[in-house]
């Protein structure tokens, strides 16, 4: 059954309301009708519908019954992703919604090469609101992840108290397995995963990183594009802690 997701303010009572880009896909693309079944999600809860009435911009629909859900996760993933060229960052957003991150936040990093400009950072935004919010569809996902503005590398630090276990894969560390750190760790819910972007994390970024108490770890030989290391630990992280296993 085809889902989407809709603003909490579109609730009101027995009823709900799809604007924009979604109701063209409904009537012209779909061709639901009136008394068509369709899903929908505030972002926290879910709704059996059938479409009461289809106007020119706007499609009414009739709230019938809040479905239980779980298909989201215990443990909640914070992805702090060093902003990657090109549309990498797309490709992060895209496969770690599915895979169930809880929340981006991409940070500027000392080898960050990219520079959003304010002008296409609202536009760059939005587009990853719009590629998560079709992986949620995708992957039957209920709640939207939380994608945040570009934020500095000590900016980020200074956030990672807020969780249980804060991990960050170097490839200078030679001791500490990623695995051997999940293998220890006990009533963990919050997790913080760093990920550097292409040209990795300077010294000085590390040694800060530390003073925070966040923990380096290797994941093995071999080095992995920065994109592949932010699909493997996140899809890592939730086999061994979440309900991926």
């Amino acid at each position: 059954m085809r889902k989407f997701f809709v603003d909490k303010e579109k609730i009101k009572e027995n009823f709900a309301y799809i604007e924009g880009k979604d109701t063209h896909h409904i009537i012209n693309v779909l061709r639901l009708k009136k008394g068509d079944k369709i899903v929908i999600s505030d972002g926290s809860t879910e709704y059996l519908t059938s479409i009461y009435d289809v106007e020119k911009n706007r499609v009414i629909l009739f709230l019938e019954s809040k479905l239980q859900s779980n298909t989201e996760s215990s443990i909640e993933i914070a992805l702090f992703q060093g902003l990657p060229k090109s549309d990498k960052m797309e490709l992060i957003i895209q496969k770690c919604t599915e895979i169930g991150v809880k929340k981006f936040i991409p940070i500027i990093t000392r080898y960050s090469v990219v520079n959003i400009k304010n002008s296409n950072l609202n536009k760059k935004i939005e587009r990853w609101n719009k590629i998560s919010q079709e992986a949620c569809k995708q992957s039957g996902r209920t709640s939207l992840p939380e994608i945040c503005m570009p934020i500095s590398f000590e900016e980020a630090l200074k956030q990672i108290d807020e969780f249980d276990l804060c991990i960050i894969p170097y490839e200078k560390e030679k001791t500490l397995k990623l695995k051997e750190v999940l293998d220890g760790v006990k009533n963990i819910k919050k997790v913080a995963i760093f990920i550097g972007p292409e040209g990795g994390f300077s010294e000085k970024e590390i040694d800060l990183a530390l003073r925070y108490s966040a923990k380096l770890v290797s994941l093995g030989p071999r080095i992995l594009r920065t994109e592949t290391a932010a699909i493997s630990v996140c899809s890592i992280v939730m086999y061994e802690l979440g309900d991926m296993g």
